[in-house]
């Protein structure tokens, strides 16, 4: 695992906020690209992101719920990646193209990762370290 697995979930969190905020800025990137006029299918990556923004940033002060919505969200954001990773390099292979699929499957390996600590965090919260 790259992170530490002693973390609060309340640092747990916050990492999540922060990767996401990451993910944000490949957002921003393809929304304001003049490439999303020929291809407005890259808006997928857009929606995928704002969507798992949106859910999980209500929740930030109640870990439990946090960990519970982006769960829930992961799996299709996985797939937004997925088919954005595909459309990305059908349509440019520019470095900054490149670099945009390679920062938002970061991001979602590091949800993923994140996510399993924070489930981790609170179960050892409810039941003590083990």
């Amino acid at each position: 695992m790259w992170y530490a697995d002693n973390l609060t979930s309340a640092q747990v969190v916050e990492r999540c906020q922060q990767v996401l905020s990451h993910a944000w800025m490949v957002r921003t990137f393809i929304k304001h690209g003049e490439e999303v006029e020929d291809y407005p299918e890259l808006m997928i990556i857009v929606r995928g992101v704002f969507d798992i923004s949106m859910a999980v940033d209500s929740r930030v002060e109640d870990p439990q719920e946090y960990f519970k919505m982006l769960k829930k969200k992961l799996g299709r954001f996985r797939k937004v990646v997925d088919e954005f990773r595909d459309l990305a390099v059908q349509i440019s292979t520019h470095t900054n193209f490149q670099q945009a699929v390679a920062s938002i499957e970061t991001c979602l390996a590091d949800l993923e990762e994140l996510l399993q600590i924070g489930q981790k965090s609170l179960a050892n919260t409810e039941t003590g370290p083990v």
